[in-house]
């Protein structure tokens, strides 16, 4: 049962169908020996006479290498080692006994580059983009321009693998890499009429023709192996690709950042894998929270009766509690200036007396002393 590609065959033509979508059909370890078993069991099934390769969705045949599986790699024995699976990936489809096509329904860079060049005939779209852009990505391209060599020359092989350039469908179709360029919803219909025809053709013969391609590239195809697993033992010891792609999943996640206005996530957050592919695939999106309206203000009016309403006095009060006693203010203590007049008042009425006793005194000896004189 395959996880990462689907398969069938349709009118005695075998179709293998790359089936990581989220990852625009990027290939990593356990899908490439998919991909390998699958081309195997074609070349040994008599119903199938031809097969086609393509790519799930409208976006990308392949994106190539998926750089989480690369960034993992940690030291140059790890960088060899990974080298090394290139060499069963390609040899699954240059011993194919009968013909395939490349149906280029949409980007096909890197190893996914190289790929499609070892498959018989493509066909693809003016959206069809092609490239090596690996030196982009830290990762050093070895197979790449060996591939490119005899089929495009050596000056467009160095121009292409160094400055890391894709090309558009219509210049990959005009130096000879896409043999048949046609309309996008075409792409299929064209790559099946192809295979057909292909099918058709005498079962022996179109094998030991295969055959012979194969040899004639043989020693070729074993010196660039061999050089893979030296180079990338050395280049992965440096440290490079791992920082270089750090760098790239750093400005991707800032990118999506800054387009979803989230934080950026730190390099490596968003590595694909299939669990994780899945799980965000199906996942419902949240939904946001209403936003609460402000209350609508009320004339004066209205507060005013709202104020006189029993209701509303009665909902304000809570239904438990009584209401609390209104605490009286203590009475403050009279200032100086009052508490003089208060003594002055309360004194003066004795004062008026005495005075009154002293005058009536007074008046009463003069007329005693007046009548003595007398």
């Amino acid at each position: 049962m395959n996880t990462f590609i689907k398969t069938r065959i349709q009118d005695e033509i075998g179709i293998i169908t790359l089936d990581r979508a989220e990852t625009m059909n990027a290939w990593h370890q356990p899908m490439r020996l998919e991909v390998s078993a699958a081309l195997r069991a074609f070349n040994a099934d008599a119903k199938a006479k031809a097969v086609i390769l393509t790519g799930a969705g409208d976006r990308a045949w392949s994106a190539g290498q998926d750089l989480a599986e690369t960034m993992q790699i940690k030291s140059g024995a790890e960088g060899e080692a990974w080298a090394l699976q290139w060499i069963d990936f390609y040899n699954s489809l240059r011993h194919m006994d009968k013909a395939v096509v490349a149906a280029l329904n949409g980007v096909a860079a890197g190893s996914a580059y190289q790929y499609a060049m070892l498959c018989d005939i493509r066909v693809g779209h003016a959206g069809s983009r092609m490239g090596q852009p690996e030196i982009n990505s830290g990762i050093t391209s070895v197979s790449g321009p060996w591939i490119m060599y005899d089929r495009i020359g050596r000056s467009r092989a160095i121009e292409l693998t160094l400055r890391g350039r894709m090309m558009d469908g219509a210049e990959a179709h005009e130096i000879g890499l896409i043999h048949y360029l046609v309309p996008q919803d075409q792409v299929m219909a064209k790559s099946m009429e192809l295979a057909k025809s292909l099918a058709a053709k005498a079962p022996l013969a179109m094998k030991l023709t295969k055959q012979r391609f194969r040899e004639m590239t043989e020693a070729g195809f074993e010196d660039a192996m061999s050089a893979n697993r030296r180079i990338n033992a050395a280049n992965y010891a440096s440290g490079e690709p791992q920082e270089a792609m750090r760098e790239f999943f750093e400005e991707r996640a800032r990118k999506k950042a800054e387009q979803s206005g989230a934080k950026p996530k730190p390099a490596g957050a968003d590595v694909w894998t299939v669990d994780r592919a899945k799980s965000l695939k199906t996942a419902a999106p949240a939904k946001k929270a209403p936003a609460k309206k402000a209350p609508a203000k009320k004339s004066p009016v209205k507060r005013a009766a709202a104020k006189k309403s029993p209701a509303r006095k009665a909902a304000a009060k809570p239904a438990a509690r009584k209401p609390a006693k209104k605490k009286t203010a203590p009475k403050k203590a009279a200032p100086k200036k009052a508490a003089r007049k208060a003594a002055s008042k309360k004194a003066a009425p004795r004062k008026s007396k005495a005075r009154k006793a002293a005058k009536t005194g007074a008046r009463k000896s003069a007329r005693r002393g007046a009548k003595r004189r007398r």
